[in-house]
């Protein structure tokens, strides 16, 4: 399991475990798994999906340590839940 935290500049948009990680990466859509590899990658517009969970975002960054998923992300709408 991947620890997952979500975070906007106001609020925790999602924090919890997830099995697999879609996100809107610079080179494209990528998929972080538990044991991917570190990385530190820019986020595009487009969604980042926590299993099930879909997030639209404008931008980010996302940093990939061990089995531990951190992201900045500026929310594609106000609200944030």
């Amino acid at each position: 399991m991947l620890a997952v935290t979500l975070l906007s500049c106001h609020a925790i948009v999602f924090e919890g475990s997830a099995r697999q990680v879609i996100l809107p990466g610079e080179e494209g859509v990528f998929e972080v798994g538990p044991f991917h590899r570190p990385l530190v990658s820019r986020l595009l517009p487009g969604l980042v999906v926590v299993d099930e969970r879909s997030f639209p975002i404008r931008r980010g960054v996302v940093k990939v340590s061990g089995d531990a998923v951190t992201a900045l992300i500026e929310p594609e709408s106000n609200e944030e839940s």
